[in-house]
């Protein structure tokens, strides 16, 4: 049966009141069918072909919901993104009175189960046609540890855990428009285990202006397993004061408002924890290669402190670590300062400013293509992970510069990528 022609659908939808809104799905979706706005990420049922790439990546399960229906009937964009719910499932007898018999929907159903073969859609890089999101792996490295996920929230409102501020510091300098925070927050008795690369939701306060409780707003976590003060459970953030959209309109974002404006004792409704493949290897003598911008530098923070404190107990060989860091400029680096007091030989910083006064634009594509010998070492190595986050921006960049390091060094990029992939090697977390 072909689905394109055929006069029912199994209509692809994200529930909006499980979605935290990460935009892991509108990222990785290669054919343009998942959009969003202020209230919903939705799926265009004239454009999705079922492929299920959006499907593991998903750090709530919210993408994995369906509606067999008339194809006449599909929801339209406009409707989803007015949904606070998901509507109910058809009825047998409702699919009976508009023609579908029982036959079509179990075709349908075998059809639509099976991954779809389509042209991706990508971006233009210097006239080049890519999609990088399709080289990111959907499993964690094999030596990560066991992800906790999903223990509190986010269906229904009273599964939040309360956590109490015990610290908020500014990690910009004063002055600069990137005003970012470091957020310390304690859960005191409440069980709320993490791993490096993980994320939580957090719930701002009050309601929207159409007077709906606001949705929670995804976090990365910037504290190692064992808190960021060793022992205690309590975790920290990386969050950016947001006073602009992508377009420079002036906006005050709801959280990243809330979050840096906290005192010491506030509480905060948390859900989660989210992310169970963006997890650092555990294995001796693995590598890990760094590249972030901005508060993508988070994770990045958690897994460099967690090796440096295995460091310190001397009970682990660990391997290389490599960070590309980019930001406009060296004031609005969060963490700059403890950054360039970490020992040499522990981890190779390379940091890329973008609007430094009287010098020339650097990106981290670009100090990794000056870094090529030394990468193409650690990428022949099976035991190095390579973990990108940030700006949706740097995505395809990021990717490409991998790509030509891996072809000056006279390896197969096909051969290379397929295999981070499928070992959980190479990892995207883009927004």
């Amino acid at each position: 049966m072909d689905m394109a022609d055929s006069a029912v659908i199994k209509q692809h939808l994200i529930d909006p009141e499980i979605c935290i809104r990460c935009n892991t799905c509108e990222a990785t979706c290669p054919v343009g069918a998942v959009t969003h706005d202020s209230n919903n990420y939705v799926v265009d049922a004239t454009k999705c072909n079922l492929c299920m790439d959006c499907i593991p990546p998903c750090p709530t399960g919210s993408i994995d919901n369906w509606r067999v229906m008339p194809r006449a009937k599909a929801y339209t964009v406009e409707e989803q993104l007015g949904w606070d719910e998901l509507p109910a499932e058809w009825t047998a007898e409702q699919l009976e009175a508009e023609g579908v018999s029982a036959d079509a929907e179990a075709a349908l159903e075998s059809k639509a189960g099976s991954p779809a073969e389509s042209a991706a859609t990508s971006s233009a890089v210097d006239g080049e046609v890519f999609n990088a999101a399709a080289c990111g792996a959907t499993v964690p490295p094999w030596s990560a540890a066991h992800a906790y996920t999903n223990l509190y929230g986010p269906k229904a409102a009273e599964k939040f855990v309360t956590a109490t501020v015990v610290g908020n510091v500014r990690v910009t300098e004063a002055g600069t428009e990137y005003d970012t925070h470091h957020i310390m927050l304690d859960f005191g008795t409440m069980p709320f285990p993490v791993l490096e690369g993980q994320s939580i939701g957090v719930i701002p306060p009050g309601a929207d202006a159409a007077g709906r409780p606001h949705h929670a707003r995804q976090y990365s976590i910037a504290s190692p397993r064992n808190g960021e003060r060793p022992g205690y459970n309590n975790l920290s953030l990386a969050v950016k004061r947001v006073l602009e959209d992508h377009q420079g309109n002036p906006v005050r974002g709801v959280a990243s408002n809330y979050l840096c404006d906290l005192k010491v004792g506030d509480k905060v409704q948390v859900i989660g924890p989210f992310g169970a493949s963006f997890l650092m290897p555990n294995h001796p003598r693995s590598n890990i290669v760094m590249i972030c911008t901005g508060t993508g530098s988070a994770p990045m923070r958690a897994m460099t402190e967690w090796r440096r404190r295995l460091r310190q107990s001397g009970k682990f060989d660990g391997g290389k670590l490599m960070l590309f860091f980019g930001a406009r400029t060296k004031e609005e680096l969060p963490y700059f300062g403890p950054l360039k007091s970490l020992p040499k030989d522990f981890i190779d910083i390379n940091l890329a400013f973008s609007r430094t006064p009287g010098q020339p634009k650097h990106y981290v594509q670009d100090l990794m293509r000056e870094r090529a010998a030394d990468l193409a070492v650690l990428l022949k190595d099976p035991n190095t992970c390579i973990y990108v986050c940030g700006l949706k921006a740097m995505e395809d960049g990021v990717v490409l510069a991998l790509r030509d390091v891996v072809q000056k060094a006279g390896m197969s990029w096909e051969t290379v990528a397929a295999a981070l992939k499928k070992e959980g090697r190479l990892h995207l977390e883009t927004y």
